[in-house]
Formats: structure tokens, sequence, C-alpha cells
């Protein structure tokens, strides 16, 4: 069973990169070749491959290899366990401004 707290620390650690968030939009819009990925960079191609070496396992890409060619692509559900652990962090807050907010509401102008 995969450890829920490591599988976000991954997710979040290959999201934290501006290089690898270019990667995710890029991919976002359909599979693409390490060369056409490596196209917009000015690096070299074994830093580009260390990058999506990050993704992969953090799960957010997927690769396949043809021949000599390996494409990359989005995985789709990839960042739904982060996006659920960020929400999950705004309800308690949003709780506590709504509590606030109607302490700081006078009784004689609340709606009903």
């Amino acid at each position: 069973m995969p450890n829920y707290r490591e599988d976000l620390d991954r997710m979040f650690h290959a999201l934290s990169d501006p290089t690898r968030r270019a990667l995710i939009e890029r991919l976002v819009l359909g599979p693409a070749s390490v060369s056409e990925l490596a196209r917009p960079f000015e690096m070299a191609m074994p830093s580009l491959l260390q990058h999506l070496t990050v993704l992969e396992r953090a799960g957010i890409v997927t690769s396949s290899k043809v021949g000599r060619v390996r494409t990359f692509q989005f995985a789709v559900d990839a960042l739904s366990p982060g996006a659920d652990w960020i929400g999950r962090q705004r309800l308690p807050a949003e709780r506590r401004l709504d509590r606030l907010g109607d302490f700081l509401t006078p009784d004689n102008t609340k709606e009903n």
C-alpha cells in the first residue's frame, strides 16, 4: 500500500520547480517526445531528463518507449490527491472565518 504522505511529498516536490510545471502545462495538451519537450528549454538533455524523472516518480506523468523515442504523457488524475489535501486544509480555515464573520456581524444586520 502506498504511503499517502510520501506520495504527497513527492508530488509537491515535483510541482515546486518552474521547469517541471512548464513541462506539465505542455503535457496537458497531449503526449510529447523528449525532444519535443526539450525545444523550449535552454538546458542539457540530461537535465531535462532529470526533471521528467522527478515528474514520473511522483506519478504526474507516465512514459512509453517505442524504438529510440520516449514519449511522455500527463497522468490525468495524478494531481487529485494534492487538490483533495488542499481542499481539506481550506475547510477548517473557512469555517473559522465564517464564525468570525458571524461574530463581527451585528444581530440587527444578519440575514435570516
